[in-house]
């Protein structure tokens, strides 16, 4: 399983994976790839289950990193969770945006080299995420799945529920637009205990297989949990624009429609860092020789890093 967050910033992250595997310790950052493990038995004297989970920090600036856990040995039992900052409304599209998209280029990639060696793992794989759509699903034609089962988190609800309640409407409608769309479970948390445990069990599911839970809160007003395949595009209703202006924006998807309007209300404040640019810290202008000589360091050491952890993934995968 791989998290993502948007932020270096404590947002919840890691306190949820804590609680998930019943661990009483303070949380730390997440820096760059983290990796941690939980075991959880079904029933009484029965073999104990793992589950991987995979933290990375930094928003789409360690996006190379992701080859690490998604792997072709890995991708059958994979599940994302994207952990998005609802107390910073402007950065959330571009960064959902570029995390779901980097991840699922790689994700079809690694399913197009399992597909040639396991045909059959790749089909098995697609029918258990549309298993999460009803078969008599209004909406089973207009969806795109997501390619592994995905769960998308609003933190920091503690700071969100003062936003003007407009905002907060425009946000709800358009995180629960994209999270059906891709056939994926959306909740708000923040550091609430009853809002953690419905997290907690969230994952839990992922990872251990737990029930599913089929409850469900769609009240903008209310912390919003709603379950893979429980939303629709009728109750979701149409973008919060007025009528007249909805084809003044050309789009040519209802996605880019929702992410015109939605950019309309919360222009990125980020959106020149988050486009593929050449990266400042190698522009000759701004050169140093003793910050670049320890920046070439640092480089170095990461790439250790990535190969280090993904032989250590292969030879847990070995133990397990």
């Amino acid at each position: 399983m791989l998290i993502y967050y948007e932020c270096l910033t404590m947002s919840g992250k890691t306190t949820v994976i804590l609680r998930c595997l019943d661990r009483d310790e303070p949380p730390k950052p997440t820096l760059a790839l983290d990796y941690t493990y939980g075991r959880r038995a079904k029933g009484y004297n029965t073999p104990k289950d793992i589950a991987h989970f995979w933290e990375l920090g930094g928003g789409t600036s360690l996006l190379d990193l992701i080859n690490v856990p998604i792997t072709s040995d890995t991708l059958r039992t994979f599940s994302l969770v994207l952990v998005l900052d609802l107390s910073k409304p402007n950065d959330l599209w571009p960064t959902m945006e570029n995390l779901l998209q980097a991840t699922k280029s790689h994700v079809d990639k690694v399913i197009m080299k399992l597909g040639k060696i396991n045909p059959k793992a790749v089909s098995e794989m697609r029918q258990k995420i549309w298993n999460n759509m009803q078969k008599d699903h209004p909406d089973r034609e207009l969806i795109d799945p997501f390619p592994v089962p995905l769960v998308i988190i609003g933190s920091k609800y503690d700071i969100f529920q003062d936003f003007e309640s407009e905002k907060r409407k425009v946000i709800c409608k358009t995180l629960r637009f994209v999270a059906h769309y891709y056939g994926a479970s959306l909740m708000f948390t923040s550091k609430s205990e009853a809002l953690l445990l419905k997290i907690r069990g969230v994952i839990n599911q992922l990872a251990f297989g737990i029930d599913k839970s089929k409850s469900i809160c769609v009240d903008q007003n209310k912390p919003l949990f709603i379950t893979a395949g429980l939303d629709s595009f009728s109750q979701i209703g149409s973008p919060p624009i007025p009528e007249n202006d909805i084809g003044k924006l050309h789009a040519h998807s209802p996605m880019e429609l929702w992410k015109k309007v939605y950019e309309k209300l919360f222009p990125p404040k980020s959106i020149n860092t988050l486009k593929n640019i050449k990266d400042p810290a190698r522009d000759p202008q701004y050169a140093e020789s003793e910050v670049d000589e320890m920046r070439i360091q640092k480089d170095q050491e990461l790439e250790r890093y990535k190969r280090s952890s993904s032989k250590s993934w292969k030879q847990i995968e070995l133990d397990s």
